[in-house]
Order: C-alpha cells, then sequence, then structure tokens
C-alpha cells in the first residue's frame, strides 16, 4: 500500500454562525463547535484512508473562548498519526469576527478514527509520508498520546474484571 503525505488529506472548513448554531445568550453550542470538529476530521481521514472512517474517540476538547452568532468558526484538521486502521486527526478551531479582524484560538482537539472495509471491519490504512519537522514532531506527540490512550484502556478494562 502506498503512503500518503499529511498535505494530501489536510482540510480547512469556514462555516459562519447564525442564531440556529446558539443558545439564547447568543453564544454558539458546545456540540454545534463538537460536530464541525468531528466531521472535519471525519473527512481528513476517510481523505487518508480512502474509506468510510468512524470516531473511536476525542482526547480532551477544551473551549478556550466563546463563539458568537456571526461569526465565522474556522476549523483546520491534519493527520498525525496512522497505525494499522486507527489515524489520530488533529483539529484547531478559531472564531474571526469579519467585521474586526479579531481571530479567537476557541478549541483544540486530537480525535482518533478507525477505517472500515466494505464488510464493517477495521480496514488496513496508507502508511504516513512525514515531511516537515513540523509533522515529525506532531507524530512523535501523537504515538505518545495513543500509548497513554492504549494503557488507559487496559486499566479500565482489568478494573471492570
Amino acid at each position: 500500500m502506498e503512503g500518503k503525505t499529511v498535505k494530501e488529506s489536510r482540510l480547512f472548513i469556514v462555516q459562519q454562525m447564525t442564531q440556529a448554531d446558539a443558545n439564547l445568550a447568543g453564544n454558539v453550542h458546545g456540540g454545534t463547535i463538537m460536530r464541525m470538529i468531528d466531521t472535519t476530521a471525519g473527512i481528513v481521514a476517510g481523505r487518508h484512508s480512502a474509506s468510510n472512517v468512524v470516531t473511536a474517540s476525542i482526547d480532551r476538547l477544551d473551549f478556550h473562548s466563546p463563539v458568537y452568532v456571526g461569526d465565522l468558526l474556522k476549523v483546520n484538521a491534519s493527520i498525525n498519526y496512522v497505525g494499522t486502521s486507527s489515524m489520530e486527526i488533529g483539529a484547531r478551531v478559531e472564531a474571526e469576527n469579519f467585521l474586526t479582524g479579531e481571530v479567537r484560538h476557541t478549541a483544540s482537539a486530537y480525535l482518533t478514527f478507525v477505517a472500515l472495509g466494505s464488510d464493517g471491519k477495521p480496514a488496513n490504512v496508507p502508511p504516513l509520508i512525514l515531511g516537515t519537522e513540523r509533522e515529525k514532531r506532531r507524530h512523535r506527540e501523537a504515538e505518545k498520546r495513543r500509548k497513554i490512550r492504549l494503557e488507559e484502556r487496559k486499566r479500565e478494562s482489568e478494573e471492570q474484571e
């Protein structure tokens, strides 16, 4: 299976937030932002694997600043790590008031997706070709997060026995 670069699957999505996305105070619902993160990251994973994908986990999602009605919500996502059938996608979310030009870092998250074959079972994904020093650093950091996730899963499984 031929590898793919980070650049081949990277994606940047922008959507203006409306009243339908907000609560009574005019703040955009966290769930709306989460959905955009999941959708954008899922497209990146699907592009890389050229298959259907499912979200396996989302690592810590902290909201740093509010998003308001009228803001442009910008989600930038790229692949950090590839396993046999799983992929870690990093997402950075910014809100932009396009009238003033103010840009706020709203949230960041790491999502793990699993590629599925036509039988609905995990399928192999192409290896990741790392080019820049930044991509290599993000890959090393993703490997550390993966190790922690696997250790936590093992510990949870042992506690349930």
